[in-house]
Formats: C-alpha cells, structure tokens, sequence
C-alpha cells in the first residue's frame, strides 16, 4: 500500500505534507543516494592522492551524474542486490560496479569502497542528512516560530498582566514579557543548535587504517581521512573503533530536546491562558471544536505540538542511553536505531510548525487581563511591605500579611488601608501610587532587552 491511509507512521500518512522537507534527508531513498555520495567522493579523493591515476573531465562528470542523477531505479537495483547479500553497503557497491563497467572508469571498479568498512560510509552520510536538514529544514522552521514568538510579545510588551505563582495571584507582569522570557530561552537554544559541529569518520574496520596501511604505506591516511571529512563541512574524529563514537551527535540531540522541553512549558502555559480566557483564539470558517459542543474553538495546534515533542524526546533520550554505549567494537543495534533519526526530527518539526500555526491565531483578550487585575488589588501587598520596611516598619510584612493573606481586596479596601496608616506623607504617596496597572518593575524594559530591541 502506497497511499497515505494505509501508512503505519502518522509521519508519512497523516502529516506527510508537514514533514515532507526531511524526507530528502532521512528516506531511505536518501540515506541510499548519500552513501553513493560518499563512495565516489571517496573514489575522487583516490584520484587526488595520487594512488589511483587521474580522472578525466568526462570521467569526473560521469561520478558527478550519477550522484546527482541518482533515481528511484537506482534505489530499486541497490535493494535488488540487498536481497541478495542481506549487506546494504555491498550492495551499494554492486551497483557502482555496474554503473562504471561498460565506461572509461572500468579499470578503477577494484578501487571501489577501497579499505573502508561500512561504517566508514554510513556515518558520513548521516552526519550529513544531520548537517544539512539542519540547514535546510529545522532552522528556518525554528526561526519562523522564534519570529511569531518575538512580534506576539513585542505587540504586548506593556500590557499588563496578573502573574500567577504555584497556580495563585501573584505580583503582575506584562504579557509581553512572559513570552520573551521564552523567546530568551529559546534563543539560547537555537544559538547551541546552529553552532553544533558535527562530527564523522573514514578509520578503518577496527579504527586503525588497518587495510589501507597495509596496502598502500606511502599514503598519510590519517591526513588523508581527515581531509576528506573536512570537504564535507564536518569534524573528524580520529579516536574511533569500527563506529564514530555518537557522543557528538548525541549532543546536538540533546540540543534539539533541550529546545523541545522549553517548547512543552510553553505550550502548556499558552494552554492556561487560553484556558483562562486570556488569549483568544481566531474562529476559522468551516472549522469545528467538538462534535458535539459547537461553542469550542480548542486549542489544537499547542496541544499537537506539545503531543509531538514529547514523542521527539522521548526517541533523544533513547538515543542518549543507546547510542552512548556499544558492546566491544560494535553490534547492528546501534544501525537499526540511527535509521529512526528522521522520526524523531519529523516529530520535531512536526511541533514546531504547529507552535507557529497556533501563534498565528492568537491574541489577548485585554478586557478580561484587565478585569483580572481589577479584581486583585492584594498583589501590590509585596511593594507595600516593602515600601514600609524601607519607612523603617519593622512589622511590615506581618501587618500586610494579616490584611490580605487568603482574600481578596478591592481597590476601595486597599486605599482605605493606606489611609489608615500613621506613616509620613512621602511614605503614604509612594504607597497610594501603587496599583496593579502599574506595579509592574522594570517589566517592559526587560521585554525589551530580551527581544533585543
């Protein structure tokens, strides 16, 4: 079955047009076509060091044509021969060997996956599909959240707003800033995620050069590997066994799932504050909240999102407790599990353009923020005591306490206490001029600081 109801992955049924981008990187069309990257690059490369003699014009054009014109054919032959071999990489080789047979480069098919084992090739493409599809896919989703994120509380960086500590009334804040300390958060993230260097090597079936130093010494393998890594835009590595040691990949997961952790805070809190009434949703014609209840416009980008992030991590932290330990050199555990890196992405990406649907739809209600406000005249009780401590009011938090702990006060209640106040007139004027509307700190200039404005 081909057609996206018969999928067994909702990524590639359900939300195929979503994830669509990563398939050029994590298919298994994809991880074929880069490993026939990686085996005539590795041929060139030969070439260029002068242990196999120098490829004409035509004959580099011919390696390049079949990388770039690598098809679904193409991918069908390799598979053809893995049924054969039960080897994914022998059969990638097999099938070089057929492309170059009846042309000029017949006489270099011996040099084909020349003292490599198969790791050698099958890290380097992956660390590629992570190195590009980060370029190409997860940093310009990530970046379009982190923009709706940065003009959503720019928009309300002075709104003022009741915050809420262990659920209850607290001090205010502005809307604004409860979002740019996300947008801060996330900035941070996305910093450590664009910087990651990416890690991969060419070392041989042990890690030694074992094969290649054998058959040809004259070479320096070791300066050899790690330019070859290099041209691709990667780190090698050159303390490795028969696999790259994952620890650096498994950082720039750690990277991704990091991100994804501060995501699911925020959603949840973007999920109260609908739920409060604080934001509101924009009603899409044609759109349905319940089957039965047709009052509801709910919530479902942050909650999609906030489902799908935490199957993304929970695929990172496997990654983590798998990846970072192999028994002796190796054992094909490892393989089957890298195969599910594009999972874990999908669902990843998959969250990140709902974060950026669901931003698109919302909006504060500052009605009901004000009324919020209104009704909570007891939150400046923190700058009222402290504006008596500072009048030299040893009692001051006493005093506050046993007026507002566990009530609620009016403006009416909180004026009249202030002026039934024997403290001088500069005290009582600092403490009349206190009022959830303004008892806000240095809230706005802090938005602003963090949004960089």
């Amino acid at each position: 079955m081909t057609d996206s109801m018969h999928l067994l992955s909702p990524l590639d049924g359900r939300y195929a047009d979503s994830i669509a981008p990563l398939r050029d990187h994590f298919s298994e069309f994809a991880y074929l076509r880069d490993r026939v990257r990686v085996e005539l690059d590795f041929l060139s490369a030969l070439s260029r060091a002068k242990l196999i003699r120098p490829l004409t014009e035509s004959e580099s054009a011919r390696l390049d044509s079949v990388k770039a014109e690598f098809s679904a054919a193409d991918a069908e032959s390799i598979r053809a021969y893995e049924r054969k071999t039960r080897h994914d990489v022998k059969a990638i080789e097999y099938f070089l060997q057929d492309k170059l047979k009846d042309a000029s480069l017949a006489d270099l098919i011996s040099w084909l996956h020349f003292g490599l084992t198969s790791e050698d090739v099958n890290n380097v493409a992956q660390a590629l599909a992570l190195y590009e599809s980060r370029r190409a896919v997860l940093l310009p989703a990530f970046d379009a959240l982190l923009g709706a994120l940065k003009n959503f509380a720019r928009q309300y960086r002075a709104t003022p707003m009741l915050a809420r500590t262990h659920g209850q009334p607290a001090v205010p804040t502005t809307l604004g800033k409860e979002f740019a300390v996300y947008y801060a958060r996330l900035k941070k993230a996305r910093d450590e995620i664009s910087s990651h260097c990416f890690e991969a090597k060419l070392t041989g079936a042990v890690g030694n050069f074992n094969a290649l130093q054998a058959a040809s010494p004259q070479v320096n393998w070791i300066s050899f590997s790690e330019e070859f890594i290099q041209s691709y835009g990667l780190i090698s590595n050159l303390a490795t066994n028969q696999i790259l040691p994952y620890d650096n990949w498994l950082r720039y997961f750690d990277s991704l799932r990091m991100a994804n952790s501060v995501l699911i805070d925020f959603a949840q809190d973007v999920w109260r504050y609908i739920s409060d009434g604080y934001l509101k949703q924009a009603v899409v014609e044609g759109e349905v909240g319940s089957s039965t209840m047709p009052q509801k416009v709910n919530p479902i980008d942050f909650e999609n999102a906030e489902g799908n992030l935490g199957v993304a991590n929970a695929m990172f932290v496997h990654y983590a407790q798998k990846l970072s330990v192999s028994r002796l050199q190796r054992d094909l555990s490892d393989s089957t599990v890298r195969r599910t890196f594009g999972s874990a992405l999908g669902h990843t990406l998959l969250a990140w353009i709902n974060f950026g649907r669901g931003m698109k739809r919302v909006a504060a209600d500052e009605g009901k923020i004000r009324a919020e406000l209104e009704s909570h005249w007891e939150v400046v009780s923190e700058g009222a005591q402290t504006i008596l401590r500072a009048a030299g009011k040893s009692d001051a938090y006493e005093s506050l306490k046993e007026q507002t702990r566990g009530r609620v006060i009016a403006e009416a209640d909180y004026k009249a206490w202030v002026e039934s106040l024997a403290v001088d007139e500069s005290t009582r004027a600092k403490l009349s001029s206190l009022s959830p509307f303004t008892y806000m700190g240095f809230a706005v200039e802090l938005t602003d600081l963090a949004l960089g404005l």
